[in-house]
């Protein structure tokens, strides 16, 4: 579904993107995982749009993505969060997914297609109960559910999450990781950037893991956590010490 080949971004003289290639395979959850300024964000940025690569190419179904602005690559079937949460907060929960909706496709629809539309995302985040309260009132971690259910709305083919968990307390990361799971049992193809290294490895096929914008190695939970060189750059220490400190 998603093929990251040669990929590089500089800044300057700063490669924060790396000769990166991997790639994604429809229904499977991949995390993307390493210390701050690794190049996890910038690779986001880069595949939706927000960033132009030096070199390198990306490809959506078989399509060449590079280059192209991020509405466009929205509208193919890409849906991105942000680390930043920035809801409309004078809005209900409701309108700020049918905001989604309404500027996320090329067809016209009205803004009660809109609303309607907007319940299966609302529920499948779990905030039904919330949905005519105004987003400014929400918790920090409903608004997490509230930014991954915008997302939802333009019904991706592929969702990227960009430290979705970020900040919140242990509930509300366990809260998030049963969503996320029945958001990938629906057929979602889910990558996400993410530091709670015990979700990540709850829900991921695969880990790619960055350093200094290139790829340290790629393989499953239990090959990454394992990996000294993972332990040495990123982790610290044995996985079981980590964890319990999350």
């Amino acid at each position: 579904m998603l093929e990251v080949t040669d990929l590089s971004r500089r800044f300057e003289g700063l490669r924060a993107v790396d000769n990166l290639s991997f790639s994604v395979e429809p229904g499977t959850f991949v995390g993307v995982i390493g210390p701050n300024g690794a190049g996890k964000t910038t690779l986001l940025n880069v595949v939706t749009g927000f960033l132009s690569p030096t070199s390198g190419q990306i490809h959506f179904d078989n399509r060449p993505i590079h280059g192209l602005a991020p509405y466009q690559i929205c509208r193919l079937g890409i849906a991105r969060t942000f680390q930043i949460v920035r809801p409309f907060g004078e809005m209900t929960v409701e309108d700020n997914v049918a905001t989604g909706i309404l500027f996320s496709s090329s067809n016209r629809v009205s803004v009660r297609q809109a609303r309607a539309l907007s319940e299966e995302a609302i529920d499948l985040v779990g905030l039904t109960d919330k949905r005519q309260w105004l987003a400014g009132v929400l918790t920090m971690g409903e608004k997490k559910r509230l930014e991954l259910a915008r997302a939802l709305a333009t019904r991706p083919k592929l969702l990227l999450l960009d430290e979705v968990m970020g900040g919140l307390p242990q509930e509300d990361v366990e809260n998030l990781i049963e969503v996320l799971r029945r958001v990938n049992s629906h057929g979602m193809t889910i990558v996400m950037v993410e530091h709670v290294i015990h979700a990540v490895i709850a829900l991921t096929d695969r880990i790619v893991v960055l350093h200094f914008g290139r790829k340290l190695i790629e393989g499953t939970p239990d090959e990454v956590v394992s990996d000294p060189e993972v332990i040495e750059c990123y982790l610290g220490q044995p996985l079981e010490t980590a964890i319990s400190k999350q």
